[in-house]
Formats: C-alpha cells, sequence, structure tokens
C-alpha cells in the first residue's frame, strides 16, 4: 500500500512527470534537427550518431554514482542536482559554434537528465505497491513519449520561426521551471535499514545476481537499440531511405511517437491486471519481443518503400521489454533499488550510445565498401537484428537456468 495519500500521490508524480518531459523531448530532438545541424556543420553519419550518442554517453556515466546517491539522499536532493546540469548544457549547446562544443554539450545534458526516470522509479519503489510501480512506470514512459512528441512537428514548424539556438534556452528555462516544482512538491527521505551484509554504496549484489544478467542483453541491445532508432535513425532512415523531406520526416516521427505514447498509456492500464493474473514480465517479454523481429525485418526487406509505420511498429513491438525495467527493480529489496534500477538503466542507455554509434560507423563503413545509401542501411540494420536475436535467445536461455537453479 501506498505511503503517501492519493492526492500527494498525483501530485508527485505530475512533477517528476513534469521534469521528465522535457528529459525526453532534449533526448529526442537531434532526430529532428539531424538536417539542419548536418548541414550547418557538414556532418556526416559517425558524427551525427556520436552528437545524438553523447548524450547518452553522459547519461551512462552517471548511473553509478546515481544510484548510491538515490539510495542515501533521495530522488528530491539528487534530481535537483542533476537537473542544474542539464539547465547548463542546454546553454552551452545554444551558444555552440563547432562540432566538438555541441557534443559536449550534449554529454552534459546527458549526464543532467541522467535521474530523470530513476528518481520517480526509485520513489515509486519506496511508495507504491506492486501493481501501481508497474502502472507509473509505463505511464512515465507515456509522458516521455509525449516528450518525443513535442520534438518532432511542434518543433520543425518553431525552426523557421525561431532557429534551433532559441529553441534551447526556451528549454532550458523550462527545466529551471521544473526544478522550482520539484522543490516544492517532493518528499523528504529517509535511508531504508540496510539488509545484514550489505554494505551501504556497494554495487555487489546486484552484480552478482542472475535476474540482472538475464535481463541485462535485451536491455541494452533490444530495448536501447529501440531508443537508438526512436531517438535518432528513424529520421535519417526516413529522409536518406525513404526519401522524405525534412518536414515529412518530421510527421513520420511525430507517427512513431504518438503510437509509443498510446503503448506506454496502454500497458499502463493493463500491467496491474495482468500481474494479478500472474503474467509477469518474463513470459510477456518471451511472448512479445518475436514481434519486434518481425517488424525489423519488414523494415530492412522493404527499404525504400519502408517508412514510418514500419518504424513505428517495430519500437511498440519492443515496448515488451520496457517491462524488465519495473521488473528488476522489484527483483531486489527497498535499500538496493536506487542500485539496482541505476545499474540496470546504465546497461540500457550504454546500449543505446553504442547501437546510435554502431549504426552511424557501420551506414559508414558499408558505403565505402561500395553500397549505396539504401543498401549501407538495410546492411547497418540487418546487423543490429543479428545483435537482437542473440540477445532474446541469452534471455530465454538464461530465464530457464534461473528457473532450474531456483530452490
Amino acid at each position: 500500500m501506498s505511503l503517501l495519500a492519493r492526492r500527494q500521490v498525483v501530485a508527485v508524480f505530475l512533477a517528476f512527470a513534469f521534469a521528465y518531459f522535457f528529459s525526453a523531448l532534449l533526448r529526442a530532438i537531434t532526430a529532428t534537427l539531424a538536417p539542419t545541424l548536418t548541414a550547418e556543420f557538414q556532418l556526416h553519419a559517425r558524427d551525427l550518431g556520436l552528437l545524438a550518442g553523447g548524450y547518452f554517453l553522459g547519461f551512462s556515466a552517471m548511473q553509478l554514482p546515481l544510484g548510491t546517491w538515490l539510495d542515501r539522499r533521495g530522488p528530491k536532493a539528487v534530481l535537483l542536482g542533476f537537473l542544474g546540469l542539464a539547465v547548463l548544457g542546454c546553454l552551452v549547446f545554444a551558444f555552440a559554434t563547432s562540432f566538438s562544443t555541441l557534443l559536449a554539450a550534449r554529454v552534459l545534458c546527458g549526464a543532467g537528465v541522467g535521474a530523470c526516470l530513476m528518481a520517480p522509479l526509485t520513489g515509486f519503489r519506496r511508495w507504491f505497491e506492486p501493481g501501481v510501480q508497474l502502472r507509473t512506470n509505463s505511464w512515465m514512459l507515456m509522458t516521455g513519449s509525449f516528450g518525443m512528441l513535442a520534438s518532432t512537428l511542434p518543433v520543425q514548424w518553431l525552426l523557421p520561426v525561431l532557429g534551433w539556438r532559441p529553441l534551447f534556452w526556451g528549454l532550458a528555462a523550462l527545466m529551471a521551471l521544473s526544478m522550482l516544482v520539484l522543490a516544492l512538491v517532493l518528499p523528504g527521505w529517509q535511508p531504508a535499514a540496510l539488509e545484514p551484509g550489505k554494505a551501504q554504496g556497494s554495487y555487489r549484489a546486484v552484480w552478482r545476481h542472475p535476474y540482472f544478467w538475464q535481463m541485462a542483453p535485451i536491455g541494452c541491445f533490444n530495448y536501447g537499440g529501440m531508443i537508438a532508432v526512436q531517438t535518432l535513425w528513424a529520421g535519417p532512415w526516413m529522409v536518406r531511405v525513404t526519401g522524405f523531406d525534412p518536414l515529412a520526416s518530421a510527421a513520420g516521427l511525430f507517427t512513431i511517437n504518438i503510437s509509443m505514447l498510446g503503448t506506454f498509456w496502454a500497458w499502463g492500464m493493463v500491467t496491474p491486471w495482468l500481474q494479478r493474473r500472474g503474467l509477469g514480465a518474463d513470459r510477456l517479454i518471451g511472448w512479445g519481443t518475436p514481434l519486434s523481429f518481425i517488424a525489423l525485418g519488414a523494415l530492412i526487406a522493404g527499404g525504400s518503400s519502408a517508412g514510418p509505420l514500419t518504424l513505428a511498429l517495430f519500437c511498440v513491438s519492443t515496448t515488451f521489454v520496457a517491462l524488465a525495467q519495473p521488473a528488476v527493480g522489484m527483483a531486489f529489496p527497498a535499500s538496493l533499488a536506487g542500485r539496482a534500477l541505476s545499474a540496470y538503466n546504465l546497461v540500457i542507455f550504454g546500449g543505446v550510445f553504442l547501437i546510435q554509434w554502431g549504426i552511424g560507423l557501420l551506414v559508414d563503413g558499408f558505403s565505402a565498401l561500395g553500397l549505396d545509401q539504401v543498401a549501407a542501411f538495410r546492411a547497418a540494420f540487418a546487423t543490429y537484428l543479428v545483435a537482437n536475436l542473440l540477445s532474446y535467445g541469452w534471455f530465454l536461455w538464461s530465464s530457464r537456468h534461473n528457473r532450474q537453479q531456483s530452490p
């Protein structure tokens, strides 16, 4: 049962969601800005992949210390400190005049928003019952989809009016406003009592837990790769493979993100009901993940005829793997929740960085071997599909192995 009154539960969720909305917008905005930044800074595919991945590099670098700080100091203090870095990153990006400054700003932004999902999930683990945790996790991701939605057509419409630099000034101001809301709404925090033999700040119990490693590869490749596509490579695919202009590409991204929004809303509605009927995360991931392989295969096979609907189908069908994140958090005691969730988030967003940059390297590499642009993209995505299949195979094997080892 929740330790907070119902009205306070709603206020806390909305305060967290307000900050997470802008962090998701900031994460996905490079897909919409890709044509503009490519033209202004003369970027190659590998540069674009590194620029987008820089956000996730900064994000990933903060996850391990973040988990310890969340368990010790709680969501309020940690999230406010981190968001200050995000505000600074937005301002640096707005004034950047070189690729290296853009990259540094993206790394800073990624580090600054690194707590925007882990802080609420850590609070939910302490304050909410399991079914509510699954629902609020899905609805936080739905809020992120709202942010990604805002990064598509709205940003594309504002670009000719404001330019991309003032957009980042506005983002800095809005994230500062979210800090004020969080400071006013979030409750205080007392560290949970440690279990015997568990050192404060240690990740040993997380790293040694078999369930964590069962879920790690699908988090890295399947879910992290989906985010890499959604937040970057869906845009270049539509422009360079399907032949869309920037406005049509932004409309395609809007379609993808509104599909994700509806999907996460639906997950939030049905997950408590599914849990009561014994349909846990492992079973749903095992059943649903192969749908994403079919969708990704259709994208690769379709090539220039495969556009936003196929990309949306791939992203939506991969959301089964999103159930792994709250499942990992609930597999550990409350005193370890921040570290377990942050460690798993490190796996996911390390995968995002790896795959965003990796696809760019593969596209350039296959082009250097003589493939045309469409064939190079198809070959890069086919390589990514192989990685997904291997990680799913590990999930199936380790899930069966862990059941056999359980007393």
